[in-house]
């Protein structure tokens, strides 16, 4: 692991269709979707060599940000979904996304694994995430993957039981 950063900012402005990405990027936003719940965002990965688009749902409720990758031939990780474990404040048609450098990986109906985790420490060691921020963190992703166990590792029927529903572009959970 190097050196650990401050927690990472991603913006979202929703009438301008544009992402700020974590390192103050502007990026065109192909589709916004407001909802109870959340917000919906889909637009093309720019100069990753690894994926070529994403789709992310951002929670406020549940602190998380729920991201499905199109990955680029030969670049294929096996999951279905990205949990970033975060913070997120919305402020009229902007939302703002802190990363708490915890996340989860899900493999729809097989299972889910928190990773990060020696990043997520070094970083409350050094002060860089504040101690209530750091025992949310953890209390999000132990409840996530909680929640996913509780449901055959099933991120859609884990969250309609918590009244969300999930749409995208491309779905990729196939298996039976």
């Amino acid at each position: 692991m190097g050196a650990v950063h401050p927690p990472k900012i991603a913006t979202f402005d929703v009438p301008a269709r544009i992402n700020i990405d974590t390192k103050g990027v502007a990026r065109a936003v192909d589709e916004y979707r407001v909802t109870p719940y959340g917000l919906y965002m889909s637009r093309p990965m720019i100069d990753r060599p690894t994926a070529h688009w994403m789709e992310s749902w951002l929670l406020p409720d549940l602190g998380l940000c729920v991201t499905d990758w199109w990955w680029n031939p030969g670049h294929h990780r096996d999951q279905d979904f990205y949990l970033d474990v975060c913070e997120i404040v919305r402020d009229g048609e902007r939302w703002t996304l802190t990363d708490h450098y915890l996340d989860v990986v899900v493999q729809q109906r097989r299972s889910a694994l928190v990773v990060d985790i020696d990043e997520f420490v070094t970083a409350v060691a050094l002060g860089l995430l504040e101690p209530h921020a750091a025992e949310t963190a953890l209390d999000r992703a132990f409840r996530a993957v909680d929640g996913l166990a509780s449901h055959g590792h099933d991120l859609d029927a884990w969250l309609a039981e918590r009244g969300i529903a999930l749409t995208w572009k491309r779905r990729h959970d196939k298996r039976p």
